[in-house]
């Protein structure tokens, strides 16, 4: 393989075709043996996730921790398979004619433990030339790389890159990460908490590092985040999930102003206001998550809803436009033909628990 087939892979469909569609995406994990043996059942992480991401744009995905964020991102960079659905990226779909050795050069991930994700025993410059090295580069051409790299995420080679992880702090680690997943060129960047562990000064300059990169390179992100501020910092849609399942979705702005799921307005409700008028005398939302084992029947949501009814349990709802396509929610209330007693009418801004 010669340098020249490291560069960003070429454009098939064009800029209306989706980067990257998640259809039907599940993932059941065994939860082992039960008492006497018998069968304790599955773990439901991922049940029937789709969505897309649009080249260019920065897709969030936010929910409560367990809610199926970081399995959805492992499904969609091959780290673990999917029991159902399809993986397509930029119209081609990821085992043929896409493999997985493809895949990985146009997509590359970005995890949360800075530190863990990288070799100790590796320097930093040796970290960043070994994939390109892996895909078929010259060593002298991937050391000239690793160092681009490097000054790109604002660290100079002469003094970072003989350095070993523990040598590094929190943030020097981080942007050696991005650096990394940057050497190939890919055309996604997964970004899976990749600054909750940060300190709020060094995670302000390593998301402005990111929206930097992402105009240089003509990049394409997946934001996962349990910070909702961070989310609408730098993403441009957001997809919510709940206990394994897409429970809303749509433009940022049209979510913060106008979330139709009790879920997404337990979130945003729940976050922290800097205003001492606004602060949260009451709990937003009650109760814990169901055993992602053994769901609860209908919307999952309906063991800590205060809007919940018969059809809540009876029946699952599907994700319905909320009078703007781009804007989505799976929510019995949301549908006028549901059958809920509150069926097609905006309770934005009402308590979502019970």
């Amino acid at each position: 393989m010669s340098a020249a087939e490291l560069s960003p892979a070429r454009d098939v469909g064009g800029p209306r075709q989706p980067l990257l569609e998640a259809r039907a995406l599940r993932k059941h994990f065994d939860a082992g043996g039960g008492l006497f043996g018998r069968r304790a059942g599955a773990v439901h992480a991922v049940d029937g996730v789709s969505f897309t991401i649009g080249k260019g744009e920065v897709l969030g995905i936010v929910g409560e921790s367990g809610c199926g964020k970081s399995t959805t991102a492992r499904l969609i960079i091959g780290l673990i398979e999917p029991d159902a659905g399809e993986i397509i990226f930029d119209g081609e779909k990821l085992g043929s004619p896409l493999s997985l050795r493809d895949l990985r050069q146009r997509v590359q991930m970005v995890f949360q433990d800075s530190y863990s994700s990288l070799n100790p025993r590796l320097t930093v410059e040796d970290t960043i030339t070994f994939s390109p090295r892996v895909h078929g580069l010259p060593a002298a051409a991937a050391r000239t790389r690793a160092h681009e790299m490097l000054r790109d995420v604002g660290l100079e080679p002469g003094t970072f890159a003989g350095r070993y992880p523990h040598e590094l702090s929190g943030g020097q680690r981080q942007r050696v990460n991005i650096a990394r997943a940057l050497a190939l060129k890919p055309r996604l960047v997964i970004l899976d908490e990749a600054v909750s562990a940060l300190d709020k000064s060094i995670e302000a300059q390593v998301l402005n590092l990111l929206v930097d990169l992402k105009a240089e390179f003509e990049l394409t992100y997946l934001f996962i985040s349990h910070d909702l501020n961070v989310v609408r910092f730098i993403s441009d849609r957001v997809v919510v999930m709940y206990l394994g399942q897409v429970v809303e979705t749509g433009p940022v702005e049209a979510l913060w102003s106008g979330a139709r799921h009790p879920y997404t307005r337990a979130l945003l409700a729940a976050m922290p206001s800097l205003d001492p008028d606004r602060r949260t005398l009451e709990a937003p939302i009650s109760g814990d998550p169901p055993n992602p084992i053994d769901p609860p029947p209908g919307c999952r949501f309906n063991t800590r809803c205060a809007f919940a009814e018969a059809v809540c349990t009876a029946r699952s709802p599907h994700l319905i436009a909320t009078g703007n396509d781009r804007h989505q929610a799976a929510c019995h209330m949301v549908d006028p033909q549901s059958g809920h007693s509150r069926a097609g009418t905006n309770i934005v801004g009402e308590k979502a628990h019970g």
